[in-house]
């Protein structure tokens, strides 16, 4: 694996330092997935754009976390996992629901298990779901505006797990509590 640099505000390019100084002053430290993604500082505004982005669509706070959460543990991206813990967390999550879901199973509440099996399906399927996914998706109360808003979360997940997987992202010692075992295959 190539030696993807773990750059700083001041290290980075540039055109990436004003998103990594934002990045910082808002989560009160430098998500190491942030500074690698630096690197391409394009990369880097695509993502913090798109998540800004996806923080606005009409899913809950807790849905939008279990549908990133869910799709990172289907990914095997250990540092995706332990960051949307600690998202799904902050927005509620009890830690029953947060179990299930780094175990890749149902949780006990119907709305999220149905937002994360959804999320799974529509990324292992590369967005071609299959139509009892998507009725189950719709009879769970869900509507089509949020099926094509499970569209960014995929999006989202594949700029970030791909970038952890190639660039090799260590954890942050922030995010070392929160630390995910990939499942041996």
């Amino acid at each position: 694996m190539a030696d993807f640099p773990l750059h700083t505000a001041e290290s980075a390019p540039e055109a990436a330092q004003a998103n990594l100084q934002a990045a910082e002053k808002k989560m009160g430290f430098l998500p190491n997935i942030f500074a690698k993604m630096a690197e391409a500082p394009t990369l880097l505004e695509a993502y913090m754009t798109l998540d800004g982005i996806y923080a606005k669509t009409s899913l809950s706070p807790v849905e939008q976390q279990a549908a990133l959460l869910a799709i990172s543990a289907d990914n095997h991206c250990a540092f995706c996992v332990a960051a949307h813990t600690g998202g799904i967390k902050q927005a509620g999550a009890d830690d029953e629901i947060v179990k299930d879901l780094r175990d890749r199973k149902a949780p006990n509440d119907a709305k999220l298990a149905a937002v994360a099996r959804f999320a799974r399906h529509l990324n292992e399927q590369r967005g071609w779901a299959e139509q009892t996914e998507l009725d189950a998706f719709l009879e769970a109360g869900f509507t089509q505006q949020q099926v094509l808003e499970l569209v960014i979360a995929c999006a989202l997940k594949t700029l970030s797990n791909y970038t952890n997987h190639v660039a090799g992202t260590p954890l942050n010692e922030e995010l070392k509590p929160l630390a995910w075992e990939v499942p041996a295959s």
